[in-house]
């Protein structure tokens, strides 16, 4: 007998998980200021930085934080292989969307171009990540708030990328990380409201198992250990670029 599953919403993972949507579009704003270096060539290094930055924490760690925050009344699971595939296509997407913004940041049609092709890939990343939660049950997709949030993602995506060659001072990349958390938790949590999930078995307490499968009192325990990793090396980024910095100021003294 098909059941409806109840759900309901634990509000501090919900500001947790928006706190990682800005503190990401922060560290990504500030990383885009250096993605040229003074000949005009890219610096790759400043772009996987904005990858990880934006599309791992401020997306894939907001999205998991977020999913935390859903509490059903039904066992779950998650496959590891559409979550960590989620991580490694938000932070290649990302990178590869500001590289080829970053050629021509001054070409309109480019932005949107890049825009549209990040804001699609956040939109596999969540999908993609809510199809990694396993119920003994399916979801039920509302069509019109799944093409919302598609909308939304590629509005957002653009703007960021907008704000990433057009954000110069600190006061003005804070106010824009906030209107980038903003619209990275309105995707998300549009795109959770256009999922209704539906229990197919009596055992409503049922774990669904499978090779890949961690149970969701397990998924926080992940979510930390990346996330503390991705900080890591955005951290040891951070270093390299003061190091590398003062040394370019010594040789020009």
């Amino acid at each position: 007998m098909n059941t409806i599953v109840n759900t309901a919403w634990d509000p501090s993972l919900i500001a947790l998980s928006f706190a990682f949507a800005v503190i990401g579009s922060f560290v990504a704003l500030s990383a885009a200021t250096r993605l040229r270096d003074r000949r005009g060539a890219l610096d790759w290094n400043s772009v996987f930085t904005v990858g990880i930055a934006l599309g791992g924490v401020g997306v894939w760690s907001m999205h998991f934080i977020g999913m935390l925050a859903l509490q059903m009344d039904v066992g779950s699971s998650y496959s590891m292989l559409e979550t960590i595939t989620s991580l490694v296509a938000a932070v290649l997407a990302t990178a590869g969307s500001v590289a080829f913004a970053a050629r021509r940041p001054e070409s309109f049609t480019r932005l949107l171009s890049a825009g549209f092709l990040l804001g699609m890939s956040v939109v596999v990343m969540h999908y993609l990540g809510m199809f990694g939660l396993k119920i003994y049950g399916f979801i039920s997709w509302d069509m019109a708030l799944v093409a919302t949030s598609m909308l939304i993602a590629v509005v957002a995506a653009t703007a960021a990328l907008w704000l990433a060659f057009n954000s110069k001072t600190l006061a003005r990349r804070l106010a824009a990380s906030v209107v980038m958390g903003i619209a990275v938790c309105a995707m998300h949590y549009t795109g959770m409201a256009a999922a209704e999930f539906v229990c197919t078995t009596s055992e409503r307490a049922a774990i669904p198992q499978g090779a890949g499968f961690i149970s969701a009192f397990r998924l926080p325990l992940l979510v930390i250990a990346t996330t503390v990793m991705l900080t890591v090396l955005l951290s040891l980024d951070q270093i390299y670029q003061h190091l590398r910095g003062r040394t370019l100021r010594a040789q020009r003294a």
